[in-house]
């Protein structure tokens, strides 16, 4: 696995990024990347040729996947992207927490709040009880915190509701009697294999 961060910079930055990554180092304006951080770890400098930016190291809502292949059908997982360092304009304010609050794609804004479910605040001592419960019934005794009554009265609802919805079955009708007209007394009965085989004589 490798160690990967997400670089995000101003437009007027990642067009001269993209122009010293495709043409050759040396007939490039912009011979140089740098980056460097204070003491903190979390606010330094991005240069890029004699121009400096500030930059700051934040943590991402979630962590992102990222593939890299060779021959554009495999995809082969090559790191968990974490942290991002963003690059800002002089003017721009730097952010006021360490951790960034959207993603990476529009989807993803505001994500902990709109998308992440919340850690659910739960009382220790109920928590307590309701696994001693659990212990006791696995062992095959009785919780001491259920309420007998309610249960007792929610079974008889279901059975009256039950034996209300119970309805004796009907009985099917019987058939008239039908005489057997004279044409068919005596005949045996005849498949279809022997009407064709008379048919074929």
């Amino acid at each position: 696995m490798e160690e990967q961060f997400v670089l995000r910079v101003p437009p007027s930055v990642a067009e001269r990024i993209e122009r010293l990554l495709n043409e050759n180092a040396s007939s490039s304006e912009d011979p140089s990347l740098d980056l460097s951080f204070s003491e903190d770890g979390r606010s330094g400098t991005f240069a890029i040729g004699d121009d400096h930016f500030p930059a700051s190291l934040l943590d991402l809502p979630c962590v992102v996947e990222s593939y890299k292949t060779y021959d554009d059908t495999v995809l082969i997982k090559a790191a968990d992207i974490a942290q991002m360092i963003m690059v800002r304009e002089p003017g721009d304010p730097a952010p006021d927490s360490t951790e960034y609050r959207h993603g990476l794609t529009p989807p993803m804004r505001d994500a902990r709040k709109r998308r992440f479910r919340r850690e659910p605040d739960l009382n220790p001592e109920l928590v307590r009880r309701v696994e001693k419960d659990l212990l006791n019934i696995m062992a095959g005794g009785t919780t001491e915190n259920a309420d007998v009554g309610v249960a007792e009265h929610q079974d008889d609802k279901h059975e009256n509701s039950h034996h209300a919805s119970a309805k004796p079955a009907s009985t099917p009708a019987a058939k008239p009697d039908v005489m057997e007209t004279e044409t068919t007394v005596g005949e045996p009965e005849r498949s279809d294999s022997d009407d064709s085989d008379h048919s074929i004589d």
